[in-house]
Protein backbone atom coordinates (compact mmCIF):
# COMPACT_ATOMS: atom_id res chain seq x y z
CA UNK A 1 0.00 0.00 0.00
CA UNK A 2 1.13 3.58 -1.07
CA UNK A 3 1.86 5.87 2.16
CA UNK A 4 -0.77 8.76 2.05
CA UNK A 5 0.21 12.48 1.22
CA UNK A 6 -0.66 13.32 4.01
CA UNK A 7 0.03 12.47 7.69
CA UNK A 8 -2.65 10.49 9.81
CA UNK A 9 -3.63 12.64 12.54
CA UNK A 10 -3.34 11.78 16.22
CA UNK A 11 -5.60 13.89 18.46
CA UNK A 12 -9.09 16.00 17.76
CA UNK A 13 -6.12 19.26 18.88
CA UNK A 14 -4.28 18.36 15.60
CA UNK A 15 -7.53 18.20 13.40
CA UNK A 16 -8.90 21.48 14.29
CA UNK A 17 -5.07 22.70 13.35
CA UNK A 18 -4.64 21.17 10.31
CA UNK A 19 -8.49 22.57 9.15
CA UNK A 20 -7.35 26.26 9.91
CA UNK A 21 -4.09 25.63 8.12
CA UNK A 22 -5.96 24.00 5.35
CA UNK A 23 -9.07 26.90 5.44
CA UNK A 24 -6.28 29.83 5.20
CA UNK A 25 -4.47 28.25 2.36
CA UNK A 26 -8.01 27.55 0.15
CA UNK A 27 -9.44 30.99 0.81
CA UNK A 28 -6.04 31.98 -0.12
CA UNK A 29 -5.56 30.25 -2.90
CA UNK A 30 -9.08 30.84 -4.54
CA UNK A 31 -8.64 34.62 -3.96
CA UNK A 32 -5.14 34.89 -5.99
CA UNK A 33 -6.34 32.46 -8.73
CA UNK A 34 -10.51 32.27 -9.13
CA UNK A 35 -12.00 35.37 -10.96
CA UNK A 36 -14.70 33.95 -9.69
CA UNK A 37 -13.86 33.50 -6.06
CA UNK A 38 -11.92 37.32 -5.94
CA UNK A 39 -15.50 39.00 -6.84
CA UNK A 40 -17.35 36.65 -4.85
CA UNK A 41 -14.94 37.94 -1.78
CA UNK A 42 -14.88 41.17 -2.96
CA UNK A 43 -18.89 41.56 -2.49
CA UNK A 44 -18.91 40.07 0.54
CA UNK A 45 -16.05 42.69 1.60
CA UNK A 46 -13.79 39.77 3.15
CA UNK A 47 -10.26 38.79 1.89
CA UNK A 48 -7.77 36.59 2.93
CA UNK A 49 -6.32 38.58 5.59
CA UNK A 50 -9.55 38.41 7.24
CA UNK A 51 -9.98 34.52 8.03
CA UNK A 52 -7.06 33.54 10.69
CA UNK A 53 -9.22 30.84 12.45
CA UNK A 54 -12.23 28.40 11.91
CA UNK A 55 -14.75 30.76 13.39
CA UNK A 56 -14.01 33.08 10.76
CA UNK A 57 -15.91 30.44 8.33
CA UNK A 58 -18.61 32.29 8.58
CA UNK A 59 -17.71 35.66 7.31
CA UNK A 60 -17.29 33.42 3.83
CA UNK A 61 -20.34 33.60 1.19
CA UNK A 62 -21.76 30.26 0.16
CA UNK A 63 -21.67 28.93 -2.96
CA UNK A 64 -24.54 26.67 -4.94
CA UNK A 65 -24.92 24.36 -8.00
CA UNK A 66 -26.45 27.13 -9.62
CA UNK A 67 -22.68 28.85 -9.61
CA UNK A 68 -21.25 25.81 -11.36
CA UNK A 69 -23.72 25.61 -14.18
CA UNK A 70 -23.79 29.43 -14.42
CA UNK A 71 -19.76 28.95 -15.10
CA UNK A 72 -19.38 26.06 -17.66
CA UNK A 73 -17.59 24.78 -18.72
CA UNK A 74 -14.87 25.66 -16.02
CA UNK A 75 -16.67 26.95 -13.09
CA UNK A 76 -13.94 27.61 -9.66
CA UNK A 77 -10.78 27.20 -11.93
CA UNK A 78 -7.64 28.11 -9.66
CA UNK A 79 -4.89 26.58 -11.36
CA UNK A 80 -3.34 27.14 -15.12
CA UNK A 81 -5.06 24.71 -17.83
CA UNK A 82 -1.53 22.73 -17.75
CA UNK A 83 -2.13 21.95 -14.37
CA UNK A 84 -4.91 19.96 -15.19
CA UNK A 85 -4.96 16.18 -15.47
CA UNK A 86 -8.40 15.29 -14.90
CA UNK A 87 -12.72 16.47 -15.29
CA UNK A 88 -15.27 14.43 -13.96
CA UNK A 89 -18.96 16.00 -14.41
CA UNK A 90 -22.18 15.23 -12.62
CA UNK A 91 -25.42 13.44 -14.60
CA UNK A 92 -26.24 17.05 -16.01
CA UNK A 93 -30.39 16.00 -15.05
CA UNK A 94 -31.11 19.38 -14.11
CA UNK A 95 -29.29 21.16 -17.05
CA UNK A 96 -25.73 21.48 -17.91
CA UNK A 97 -23.58 18.86 -16.83
CA UNK A 98 -21.32 20.60 -13.65
CA UNK A 99 -17.67 20.46 -15.18
CA UNK A 100 -15.18 19.67 -12.37
CA UNK A 101 -11.12 19.62 -12.63
CA UNK A 102 -8.63 18.12 -10.69
CA UNK A 103 -4.70 18.38 -10.48
CA UNK A 104 -2.35 15.63 -10.05
CA UNK A 105 -2.17 16.40 -6.29
CA UNK A 106 -6.00 15.93 -6.41
CA UNK A 107 -6.05 13.13 -7.53
CA UNK A 108 -3.81 12.18 -5.38
CA UNK A 109 -5.44 12.92 -2.40
CA UNK A 110 -8.76 11.33 -3.53
CA UNK A 111 -7.14 8.44 -3.61
CA UNK A 112 -5.33 8.28 -0.02
CA UNK A 113 -9.19 9.24 1.21
CA UNK A 114 -10.83 6.22 -0.81
CA UNK A 115 -7.89 3.71 0.74
CA UNK A 116 -8.89 5.34 3.69
CA UNK A 117 -12.32 3.57 3.58
CA UNK A 118 -11.06 0.06 1.87
CA UNK A 119 -8.92 0.40 5.14
CA UNK A 120 -11.78 1.29 7.75
CA UNK A 121 -14.50 -1.45 5.93
CA UNK A 122 -11.32 -4.06 7.00
CA UNK A 123 -10.27 -4.98 3.42
CA UNK A 124 -7.16 -6.66 2.63
CA UNK A 125 -4.59 -7.04 -0.28
CA UNK A 126 -6.17 -10.55 -0.74
CA UNK A 127 -10.35 -8.95 -1.53
CA UNK A 128 -11.07 -9.14 -4.90
CA UNK A 129 -13.24 -5.86 -5.00
CA UNK A 130 -15.82 -5.96 -7.91
CA UNK A 131 -16.33 -2.41 -9.13
CA UNK A 132 -20.53 -2.16 -10.70
CA UNK A 133 -20.91 1.49 -10.68
CA UNK A 134 -20.38 3.71 -13.83
CA UNK A 135 -17.31 4.61 -15.64
CA UNK A 136 -16.60 7.65 -17.54
CA UNK A 137 -16.97 10.62 -17.31
CA UNK A 138 -19.26 10.05 -13.67
CA UNK A 139 -16.37 9.94 -10.74
CA UNK A 140 -17.77 6.63 -9.17
CA UNK A 141 -16.23 4.24 -11.38
CA UNK A 142 -12.90 5.84 -11.92
CA UNK A 143 -12.94 6.38 -7.77
CA UNK A 144 -13.59 3.02 -6.52
CA UNK A 145 -11.16 1.52 -9.37
CA UNK A 146 -8.41 4.37 -8.19
CA UNK A 147 -8.76 3.98 -4.28
CA UNK A 148 -8.60 -0.22 -4.75
CA UNK A 149 -5.50 0.04 -6.40
CA UNK A 150 -3.59 2.78 -3.84
CA UNK A 151 -5.14 -0.16 -1.26
CA UNK A 152 -3.62 -2.41 -3.19
CA UNK A 153 -6.44 -4.86 -3.34
CA UNK A 154 -7.48 -6.89 -7.31
CA UNK A 155 -9.85 -4.15 -8.52
CA UNK A 156 -12.31 -6.24 -10.96
CA UNK A 157 -13.74 -3.19 -13.28
CA UNK A 158 -17.39 -4.54 -14.68
CA UNK A 159 -18.95 -1.46 -14.76
CA UNK A 160 -23.26 -1.11 -14.14
CA UNK A 161 -25.29 -3.13 -16.36
CA UNK A 162 -24.60 -6.36 -17.79
CA UNK A 163 -25.61 -8.79 -14.96
CA UNK A 164 -24.16 -11.86 -17.01
CA UNK A 165 -20.77 -10.28 -16.95
CA UNK A 166 -20.88 -9.40 -12.97
CA UNK A 167 -22.52 -13.22 -12.25
CA UNK A 168 -19.70 -14.64 -14.21
CA UNK A 169 -16.97 -12.58 -12.40
CA UNK A 170 -18.35 -13.65 -9.18
CA UNK A 171 -18.57 -16.86 -10.02
CA UNK A 172 -15.21 -17.15 -11.41
CA UNK A 173 -13.25 -14.92 -9.76
CA UNK A 174 -14.55 -15.41 -6.49
CA UNK A 175 -15.05 -11.68 -5.94
CA UNK A 176 -15.23 -10.72 -2.12
CA UNK A 177 -16.53 -7.51 -2.21
CA UNK A 178 -19.26 -5.52 -4.39
CA UNK A 179 -19.49 -1.76 -5.10
CA UNK A 180 -22.16 -0.30 -6.35
CA UNK A 181 -25.24 2.10 -5.79
CA UNK A 182 -28.09 1.09 -3.31
CA UNK A 183 -30.65 0.11 -6.62
CA UNK A 184 -27.95 -2.12 -8.10
CA UNK A 185 -27.18 -4.18 -4.81
CA UNK A 186 -30.63 -5.02 -4.33
CA UNK A 187 -31.05 -6.26 -8.17
CA UNK A 188 -27.83 -7.98 -7.47
CA UNK A 189 -29.29 -9.43 -4.72
CA UNK A 190 -32.58 -10.43 -6.44
CA UNK A 191 -30.63 -11.79 -9.24
CA UNK A 192 -28.11 -14.14 -7.02
CA UNK A 193 -31.61 -15.58 -5.85
CA UNK A 194 -33.06 -16.01 -8.91
CA UNK A 195 -30.07 -17.60 -11.06
CA UNK A 196 -29.47 -19.94 -7.42
CA UNK A 197 -25.77 -18.87 -6.99
CA UNK A 198 -25.24 -17.83 -3.54
CA UNK A 199 -23.12 -20.93 -2.40
CA UNK A 200 -21.31 -20.60 -5.90
CA UNK A 201 -20.22 -16.88 -5.26
CA UNK A 202 -17.86 -16.07 -2.31
CA UNK A 203 -19.02 -12.19 -1.92
CA UNK A 204 -18.02 -11.11 2.08
CA UNK A 205 -18.92 -7.00 1.53
CA UNK A 206 -20.95 -4.48 -0.14
CA UNK A 207 -19.81 -0.71 -0.33
CA UNK A 208 -22.91 0.79 -1.55
CA UNK A 209 -23.77 4.72 -1.86
CA UNK A 210 -24.82 7.26 -4.51
CA UNK A 211 -28.22 7.10 -3.44
CA UNK A 212 -30.74 7.52 -0.39
CA UNK A 213 -31.38 4.16 0.90
CA UNK A 214 -34.15 2.49 3.56
CA UNK A 215 -33.04 -0.40 6.12
CA UNK A 216 -35.27 -2.78 4.21
CA UNK A 217 -33.21 -2.16 1.02
CA UNK A 218 -30.01 -2.89 3.03
CA UNK A 219 -31.50 -6.08 4.92
CA UNK A 220 -32.84 -7.64 1.79
CA UNK A 221 -29.29 -6.65 -0.34
CA UNK A 222 -26.96 -8.20 2.69
CA UNK A 223 -29.86 -11.08 2.98
CA UNK A 224 -29.64 -11.89 -0.79
CA UNK A 225 -26.09 -11.70 -1.62
CA UNK A 226 -25.09 -13.67 1.55
CA UNK A 227 -22.70 -10.85 2.71
CA UNK A 228 -21.24 -10.76 6.34
CA UNK A 229 -22.03 -6.83 6.36
CA UNK A 230 -22.36 -3.46 4.15
CA UNK A 231 -20.72 0.16 4.47
CA UNK A 232 -22.66 3.16 3.32
CA UNK A 233 -20.40 5.38 1.12
CA UNK A 234 -21.26 9.23 0.32
CA UNK A 235 -20.48 10.50 -2.96
CA UNK A 236 -20.62 14.23 -4.04
CA UNK A 237 -19.44 14.98 -7.53
CA UNK A 238 -18.16 18.61 -6.52
CA UNK A 239 -16.21 17.43 -3.89
CA UNK A 240 -13.79 14.45 -5.76
CA UNK A 241 -16.45 11.85 -5.42
CA UNK A 242 -17.05 8.68 -3.61
CA UNK A 243 -14.74 7.83 -1.07
CA UNK A 244 -14.61 11.29 1.29
CA UNK A 245 -16.15 8.70 4.31
CA UNK A 246 -17.31 5.53 5.26
CA UNK A 247 -19.12 3.79 8.06
CA UNK A 248 -16.68 1.95 10.16
CA UNK A 249 -17.50 -1.89 11.23
CA UNK A 250 -19.93 -0.11 14.25
CA UNK A 251 -22.32 1.34 11.74
CA UNK A 252 -23.20 4.57 14.10
CA UNK A 253 -22.50 7.21 10.79
CA UNK A 254 -20.39 8.31 8.42
CA UNK A 255 -16.25 8.79 9.34
CA UNK A 256 -16.03 11.58 6.81
CA UNK A 257 -12.26 12.71 6.11
CA UNK A 258 -12.19 15.85 8.35
CA UNK A 259 -8.52 16.70 7.35
CA UNK A 260 -9.59 17.70 3.65
CA UNK A 261 -12.67 18.78 3.76
CA UNK A 262 -14.84 21.30 6.95
CA UNK A 263 -18.53 19.74 6.97
CA UNK A 264 -21.05 22.31 8.47
CA UNK A 265 -24.41 21.60 8.98
CA UNK A 266 -27.08 24.74 7.88
CA UNK A 267 -30.86 25.03 8.15
CA UNK A 268 -31.82 25.51 4.19
CA UNK A 269 -34.27 28.10 5.01
CA UNK A 270 -32.08 30.61 7.46
CA UNK A 271 -28.84 29.64 6.13
CA UNK A 272 -27.37 29.37 9.90
CA UNK A 273 -26.36 26.74 11.80
CA UNK A 274 -28.44 23.51 13.26
CA UNK A 275 -28.22 22.79 16.72
CA UNK A 276 -25.76 20.01 17.43
CA UNK A 277 -27.53 16.70 15.96
CA UNK A 278 -30.79 18.29 14.03
CA UNK A 279 -31.03 17.90 10.68
CA UNK A 280 -29.86 20.38 8.04
CA UNK A 281 -28.24 20.86 4.87
CA UNK A 282 -24.98 19.51 4.47
CA UNK A 283 -22.08 22.67 2.96
CA UNK A 284 -18.32 21.61 2.48
CA UNK A 285 -15.34 23.72 2.30
CA UNK A 286 -12.16 22.01 0.99
CA UNK A 287 -8.77 22.31 2.50
CA UNK A 288 -6.32 21.34 -0.12
CA UNK A 289 -8.15 20.55 -3.39
CA UNK A 290 -6.33 22.86 -6.27
CA UNK A 291 -8.06 22.75 -9.83
CA UNK A 292 -11.79 23.54 -8.33
CA UNK A 293 -11.39 24.33 -4.40
CA UNK A 294 -14.93 24.53 -2.87
CA UNK A 295 -16.02 27.09 -0.07
CA UNK A 296 -19.13 27.05 1.97
CA UNK A 297 -20.65 25.45 -0.94
CA UNK A 298 -24.04 23.93 -0.22
CA UNK A 299 -24.44 20.42 -1.24
CA UNK A 300 -28.25 20.18 -0.78
CA UNK A 301 -27.93 16.93 0.79
CA UNK A 302 -29.43 16.64 4.19
CA UNK A 303 -27.93 14.92 7.41
CA UNK A 304 -27.21 15.18 11.36
CA UNK A 305 -23.83 15.66 12.90
CA UNK A 306 -23.66 12.85 15.30
CA UNK A 307 -21.07 13.85 18.79
CA UNK A 308 -19.49 12.10 20.62
CA UNK A 309 -16.02 9.82 19.62
CA UNK A 310 -16.80 6.57 17.84
CA UNK A 311 -16.41 3.07 19.54
CA UNK A 312 -13.96 2.06 17.20
CA UNK A 313 -11.64 4.98 18.25
CA UNK A 314 -11.09 6.84 15.19
CA UNK A 315 -11.03 10.65 15.69
CA UNK A 316 -12.71 11.39 12.67
CA UNK A 317 -15.62 13.10 12.97
CA UNK A 318 -19.54 11.31 11.61
CA UNK A 319 -22.42 12.69 10.51
CA UNK A 320 -25.75 10.61 9.96
CA UNK A 321 -26.27 8.98 6.30
CA UNK A 322 -27.98 11.34 4.01
CA UNK A 323 -31.99 11.40 4.25
CA UNK A 324 -32.72 12.88 1.07
CA UNK A 325 -32.12 16.25 -0.10
CA UNK A 326 -33.30 19.81 0.87
CA UNK A 327 -34.71 20.50 -3.27
CA UNK A 328 -36.61 16.75 -3.39
CA UNK A 329 -39.20 17.88 -1.14
CA UNK A 330 -42.71 17.59 -2.83
CA UNK A 331 -46.16 19.30 -1.40
CA UNK A 332 -48.81 17.30 -1.26
CA UNK A 333 -52.22 19.34 -0.14
CA UNK A 334 -49.51 22.14 1.58
CA UNK A 335 -47.75 19.75 3.33
CA UNK A 336 -44.34 19.34 2.82
CA UNK A 337 -42.73 15.79 2.47
CA UNK A 338 -39.37 14.55 1.88
CA UNK A 339 -39.46 10.53 0.62
CA UNK A 340 -36.95 10.00 3.60
CA UNK A 341 -39.54 10.54 5.86
CA UNK A 342 -41.10 7.54 3.73
CA UNK A 343 -38.45 5.38 3.67
CA UNK A 344 -38.10 5.72 7.45
CA UNK A 345 -41.73 4.54 7.81
CA UNK A 346 -41.52 1.61 5.62
CA UNK A 347 -38.20 0.60 6.71
CA UNK A 348 -40.53 -0.33 10.19
CA UNK A 349 -42.85 -1.94 8.09
CA UNK A 350 -42.73 -5.94 7.99
CA UNK A 351 -45.22 -6.71 5.06
CA UNK A 352 -43.15 -4.31 2.87
CA UNK A 353 -40.45 -5.37 0.34
CA UNK A 354 -37.59 -2.68 -0.15
CA UNK A 355 -39.02 -0.48 -3.49
CA UNK A 356 -41.73 1.69 -3.40
CA UNK A 357 -43.01 4.36 -5.81
CA UNK A 358 -45.21 7.80 -5.08
CA UNK A 359 -47.29 8.98 -7.59
CA UNK A 360 -48.73 12.61 -7.75
CA UNK A 361 -50.92 13.64 -10.20
CA UNK A 362 -54.44 16.03 -9.67
CA UNK A 363 -57.81 14.63 -9.87
CA UNK A 364 -60.94 16.06 -12.62
CA UNK A 365 -61.91 17.96 -9.09
CA UNK A 366 -58.40 20.04 -9.32
CA UNK A 367 -57.08 18.52 -5.51
CA UNK A 368 -53.78 17.01 -5.76
CA UNK A 369 -53.81 13.09 -4.76
CA UNK A 370 -50.38 11.23 -3.85
CA UNK A 371 -50.33 7.23 -4.44
CA UNK A 372 -47.94 5.33 -2.80
CA UNK A 373 -47.15 1.48 -4.39
CA UNK A 374 -45.31 -0.84 -1.92
CA UNK A 375 -44.17 -4.04 -2.64
CA UNK A 376 -45.77 -7.05 -1.18
CA UNK A 377 -42.84 -8.16 1.52
CA UNK A 378 -41.05 -12.35 0.43
CA UNK A 379 -43.29 -14.74 1.30
CA UNK A 380 -46.68 -12.72 2.36
CA UNK A 381 -49.71 -13.49 1.41
CA UNK A 382 -52.12 -11.37 -0.75
CA UNK A 383 -55.08 -11.87 1.30
CA UNK A 384 -53.64 -9.43 3.70
CA UNK A 385 -52.86 -6.69 1.11
CA UNK A 386 -56.38 -4.64 1.96
CA UNK A 387 -55.47 -4.54 5.65
CA UNK A 388 -51.45 -3.84 4.92
CA UNK A 389 -52.51 -0.87 2.60
CA UNK A 390 -55.09 0.32 5.48
CA UNK A 391 -52.55 0.33 7.58
CA UNK A 392 -49.75 1.76 5.91
CA UNK A 393 -52.61 4.68 4.93
CA UNK A 394 -53.39 5.20 8.83
CA UNK A 395 -49.72 5.34 10.00
CA UNK A 396 -48.72 7.70 6.91
CA UNK A 397 -52.06 10.64 8.22
CA UNK A 398 -50.58 10.20 11.51
CA UNK A 399 -47.02 10.95 11.01
CA UNK A 400 -46.77 12.97 7.64
CA UNK A 401 -50.16 14.46 7.82
CA UNK A 402 -51.20 13.74 4.56
CA UNK A 403 -53.42 11.45 2.91
CA UNK A 404 -52.57 9.08 0.11
CA UNK A 405 -53.93 6.02 -1.48
CA UNK A 406 -51.62 2.71 -1.11
CA UNK A 407 -51.28 -0.01 -3.91
CA UNK A 408 -49.55 -3.18 -2.60
CA UNK A 409 -47.73 -4.65 -5.56
CA UNK A 410 -46.62 -8.39 -6.13
CA UNK A 411 -42.90 -9.13 -4.69
CA UNK A 412 -40.15 -8.01 -7.14
CA UNK A 413 -43.26 -5.91 -9.04
CA UNK A 414 -41.49 -2.56 -9.11
CA UNK A 415 -38.72 -2.15 -11.69
CA UNK A 416 -34.83 -2.47 -10.41
CA UNK A 417 -32.16 -0.75 -12.05
CA UNK A 418 -28.45 -0.99 -11.76
CA UNK A 419 -28.35 3.00 -11.41
CA UNK A 420 -29.94 5.43 -8.91
CA UNK A 421 -33.83 4.44 -8.73
CA UNK A 422 -36.43 6.92 -9.50
CA UNK A 423 -38.87 6.31 -6.67
CA UNK A 424 -40.95 10.24 -7.15
CA UNK A 425 -42.96 10.45 -10.29
CA UNK A 426 -44.96 13.70 -10.11
CA UNK A 427 -47.32 14.53 -12.88
CA UNK A 428 -49.36 17.87 -11.47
Amino acid sequence: MSEPTVPRLKTEEELGERQAEGLRWTVSHAYANSPFYRRRMEEAHVTPDDIRNLKDLRRLPFTTADDLQKGYPFPFLSVPFERVVRIHTSSGTTGKRKVLCYTQRDIDDWADMFARCFELAGLSRRDRVQIAVGYGLWTAGAGFQLGCERFGAMAVPVGPGNLDIHFEMLVDLQSTVLCCTASMGLLMADETERRGLRNRIALKKVIFGAERHSDAMRRRMEKGLGVEESFDIPGLTELYGPGTGLECRYHQGIHYWADYYILEIIDPNTLEPVKDGEVGEMVVTTLRKEAAPLIRYRTRDLTRSLSGRCPCGNIMPRHDRLLGRSDDMFIIRGVNVYPGQIDEYLSREKGVGSEYQVILDRGQDARDRMTLRVERAAGADPSEDASLAARIEEELRKHLLVRCKVQVEDYQGLPRTERKSRRVFDKR
